[in-house]
Formats: structure tokens, sequence, C-alpha cells
């Protein structure tokens, strides 16, 4: 083995060490305090100065570039948090805390940026400076906000962060431009009505029933009143009614979530949700209130920061594996306040293997290929870089 050879070998090492651990130790949504503590001891060994305490459990670091850590700056992401799942994956090195695991990649992502963060310490011909967010409470979708109302994009200039993607193979970046996530928001639903008993129906309000046709009568939004061209979800994913079952219930709740990737989509599903349960109450008789929780708008990259990550994936996975999105992904995430504020480009990294079943993110099953992480690594070093002469240039 050469010296270059063990060096790789040594690197790739250290990256998996690190993602075992942090996947062994996962923590929720502004609880981030251990995965913190460890992240900020690599920063150390590494010489690369940052602040802890950002946003709560944020870290945010800065690497000179071309001489000087002042104006404008590339920024890349990671987030750090975890899930409330219960792992059953099997892994050695399955999490140790009950109900809590990393079940979407995110110490994965983590572990990428940080093996980016070593190959930028030691690189001599940094363009630009390099600033590095370690983000917590993604999964909340208000930990990007809380980054960024904490100083995080100050001297920012464009942002970069990726999502590894189990429906592309290890060694495939992709890079795509204008929406690659969808918004996101929830929304409730109360009917109610006076209650009675379950042999005398035409003296009450049946809320079941005015909920069941409701539930029927959304379904028709995304079929009938959206363009087939526009991705859009509307799910109803829980329904809660009634106490026994000879009683008439008094009031049935639904919840569930709106995906769209286009704002007026959205807009318009939301309004739809309001006049069909309004109508569909009028017509059984009772009453509604509906509750919309705004959460995450979609994630639309750059075109030219999209330009840029496949330039970057292009070199470190070849022109072949750096591929378009082929499907719409309707998943929130909360990088799109970033971009709501500066330049960027949010990328899918494949993690998928032909020699075991792929779970799906958010799985209690789901895992991810650890070849991709010195991918993943450079893949961000390079697309600093990339960006960082696109900055020099003006």
């Amino acid at each position: 083995m050469t010296t270059a050879e063990r060096a790789d070998a040594d690197f790739h090492q250290r990256l998996v060490a690190f993602r075992r651990d942090m996947h062994e130790h996962p923590e929720l949504a502004f609880e981030e305090t251990r995965t913190a503590d460890a992240i900020s001891r690599e920063l150390d060994r590494l010489g690369i100065t940052h602040e802890r305490g950002v946003a709560t459990t944020g870290i945010v670091a800065d690497i000179p570039g071309g001489g000087r850590n002042a104006g404008p700056k590339v920024a890349l992401r990671a987030d750090i948090d975890a899930l409330p799942i219960q792992e059953e994956t099997g892994l050695a090195f399955a999490s140790v805390h009950d109900g809590v695991m990393h079940a979407c990649g995110h110490d994965g992502h983590t572990t990428m940026v940080l093996g980016a963060c070593e190959l930028l310490a030691r690189d001599d011909d940094l363009p630009a400076p390099v600033r590095i967010l370690f983000q917590p409470a993604e999964e909340r979708g208000t930990g990007a906000k809380a980054m960024i109302e904490a100083g995080a994009l100050d001297g920012v200039a464009m942002i970069f962060g990726g999502h590894v993607d189990r429906l592309y193979p290890t060694g495939t970046i992709v890079t795509h431009a204008g929406a690659v996530n969808a918004s996101s928001d929830r929304f409730s639903i109360e009917i109610r009505g006076p209650g009675g008993h379950a042999a005398r129906p035409h003296e009450s309000i049946d809320t079941i029933v005015a909920g069941a046709q409701l539930v029927s009568a959304l379904q028709s939004v995304i079929s009938r009143e959206l363009d087939p061209a526009d991705p859009a979800v509307l799910t109803i994913g829980r329904f809660h009614a009634g106490t026994a079952p000879n009683v008439i219930a008094r009031n049935a709740i639904l919840e569930g979530t709106i995906r769209a990737q286009d704002p007026e989509v959205r807009e318009h599903i939301i309004a739809a949700i309001r006049r069909i349960s309004e109508a569909t109450a009028s017509a059984t008789r009772a009453e509604v209130e509906v509750n919309i929780q705004v959460g995450v708008p979609a994630v639309v990259n750059t075109p030219e920061m999209a330009a840029l990550a496949r330039e970057a994936a292009a070199a470190i996975v070849g022109a072949e594996r750096a591929v378009a999105l082929d499907t719409a992904n309707m998943g929130g995430e909360d990088f799109a306040h970033y971009l709501r504020h500066v330049k960027g480009c949010y990328v899918r990294i494949g993690v998928a293997r032909g020699d075991r079943i792929n779970h799906a993110a958010h799985s209690s099953k789901f895992d991810i290929d650890e070849a991709v992480l010195p991918i993943g690594a450079r893949f961000f070093h390079h697309l600093a870089k990339l960006a960082g002469r696109s900055l020099e240039a003006g």
C-alpha cells in the first residue's frame, strides 16, 4: 500500500469511527449536547476556530481562505439531530438510547462535512473563507431559522448542503436546478357536535360521519383541482374520535400534512382545505375549526449554484455519476430557510448498496453505506473551492 493509499484508508477509518459513535449516541432536537462535544473535539484537533452554543446546541466554524477570514464566505451545512424512533437495525453500534435513532442519515451528513473540514483545514489554496454550520433541530423544522437568527449567515454569500438518498447507488451525486424538496405544512381539523346516544342519531350530529365524508372529499383536491404536472400531497395521518361504541362522538379530529413544490399550489391546497371543511360541516350540521401550522417552504436551488455542485460532483465521482433528479422529492427540509437569504444548492448523495435491502429514511431499519463518507467529504471540499473561486472572480 502506498503512502497515499494508507492516508486515504486512515481518513476513511476516522470518518467511520466518528459516524458510528454519533449513530450509537443519537440526540433529539435542541438536545444535541454530546454530539456538539464530539464535533467540537474534532474541530479542536484540526485547529479550526469555532463557536459553540449557537441556536442552543449548534456550532459555527470558520476556515480562512485566501489568507483571510473576512469578506464573502462559502457555507457548508450539516444537520446533527436524530428522530424519536426505536432502532431495529441490529447494528453493533445501534442506538443506546431507547426511542431515539439516527434514522435519517444526519450522522452521515455531519461526518461528511467534518471530513470536508479536515480536507479544507490542510488545504493551503482556498480562494475564499469557508463557514461550517452544524445545525440542530432539522427534524423539527426550526433549527435553520434559529441558526439564521443567531447570525450564522452573516457574511455568507452562498450555501451548500446535502442529504443521503437510498434511491441512488453509492458513488452517485444528484444535482438539480429548481425545486428539490417540497414545502411541508401541517393541519388539524376539529369537527364538533352535541354528542348523544348511538341508538338515537336523529337527536345528535354524528361527527364521525362528517369526518369520514371530509376525508373522502379532501382526496379530490390533489386529483381534481391541481394540474397533474404539479407535484403535491395531501395526507391525513390521524383521525381520532369517540369514547365508546354506543356513544355518538362530540368531536372528531383529523390531522395531516400538505406538501407542494410551488408556492401557489401550496396556497391553493390550504384554501381548499378550509373551503371543503366548512362546506362539509354545513352539510352535516356540524361545527368546524381548521388550524394550519405553517412549516418549511420548498427547497429551490439556484441554477448557478446547482451548476457549481454538478461540476464538483463530476470531478469527484465522474460525469456519468453526477446525475439530475429523476423524481420529485416531496420530503420537507429546513435548508429552505437558508435559500431565502442567500444563493445555494442542496444535493442528494447516493447510499444504496446492491447486496442488501435499502430501507427508507425514517424507518427503524434505516442505514447507510459507509463507503459514501469519504466521497461526500471530498465532494464538499471540492465544492467549497469551486464556489470560492466563483466569489474570487466576482
